[in-house]
């Protein structure tokens, strides 16, 4: 039995949903639901009575996930330690967002524990990034997850999930983002991106037949034009430079507004090589802190 199982299980209780379970383990819901038929069968008894509408754990599933918790915690603390020397080249690709929040954070952090680890960067958008990484061209990239999920073959880390908002120019007539995308120009963000895709999805629902004046591939831009009072856009939540540098007004789209994953990527094969590992616990550490407030 592989111990992948038993995450697997500990990861539905702590989630709640097989759904919810598939996206912290990097697995389809399907590869979820065949880890616990095989524990079932494995046990000889249900973990999950499946009568009613949602599937509901057993007591000997609280009983099998308690037993185990503990030494799982233990063998993933004894596989993510700190080896006394990571060294070597790995190429890792970001997106044009992260260059400025993330990134920074996360090559201080190697540059002070690993110093001997060469992280090579190279920039592109997502979709770029993920034909490189099946290519071999890069090691791994931190970028926006596909709405498909993304491929199986390729090992997937939710770090984040960043909030779109609507932002406005600080005279703007209008309290609503019904009211301000109706009665301004709109300024679309990336449309060949995932995240302008979903940008666009949302401004589509309110007003179908909405058409974009300005295409700009960067929310930099977009604010530096919003600012100047050429229309309003859908885009990530600014982070704080863009907003002291800048005046606009920002506008949250409410509980289900779109957002978007930034995931760290590799291929599965390559998930236990010791410096992608690092790479993967240093941006998890920082998208963590990032998300405390502490960008």
């Amino acid at each position: 039995m592989k111990l992948e199982f038993l995450q697997t299980l500990c990861a539905v209780l702590r989630r709640g949903t097989f759904a919810a379970a598939a996206e912290e383990v990097s697995l389809t819901p399907g590869a979820v639901s065949q880890h616990i038929k095989y524990l079932e069968q494995h046990f000889g008894q249900p973990l999950f009575d499946r009568a009613a509408r949602q599937a509901r754990p057993t007591p000997f599933a609280h009983e099998l996930a308690a037993l185990v918790q503990g030494t799982l915690e233990s063998l993933e603390a004894l596989r993510a330690r700190r080896q006394t020397r990571v060294s070597g080249k790995v190429t890792l690709g970001t997106i044009d967002s992260i260059q400025a929040t993330l990134l920074p954070m996360a090559m201080k952090a190697l540059q002070s524990d690993y110093p001997e680890l060469d992280v090579h960067l190279a920039r592109g958008r997502s979709e770029r990034l993920l034909g490189e990484l099946r290519d071999g061209a890069i090691d791994a990239a931190v970028l926006v997850k596909p709405q498909s999920g993304g491929s199986s073959r390729l090992y997937w880390q939710t770090l984040m999930h960043e909030t779109m908002v609507l932002v406005a120019p600080p005279d703007a007539r209008g309290d609503t983002v019904e009211q301000l995308l109706r009665g301004h120009d709109w300024i679309r963000f990336d449309k060949t991106s995932t995240g302008g895709r979903i940008a666009a999805q949302y401004v589509r629902r309110l007003h179908p037949r909405m058409k974009s004046r300005i295409d700009l591939l960067s929310s930099h831009a977009i604010i530096a034009m919003v600012s100047a009072g050429l229309g309003v856009s859908i885009i990530p939540q600014p982070y704080d430079p863009l907003r002291k540098a800048y005046r606009f007004r920002e506008l949250p789209l409410g509980r289900n507004g779109p957002r978007r994953q930034i995931a760290f990527v590799c291929r599965r094969a390559d998930v236990d090589k010791p410096a992608l590992g690092v790479l993967r616990a240093v941006f998890e550490q920082v998208a963590a802190r990032a998300k405390d407030g502490g960008a």
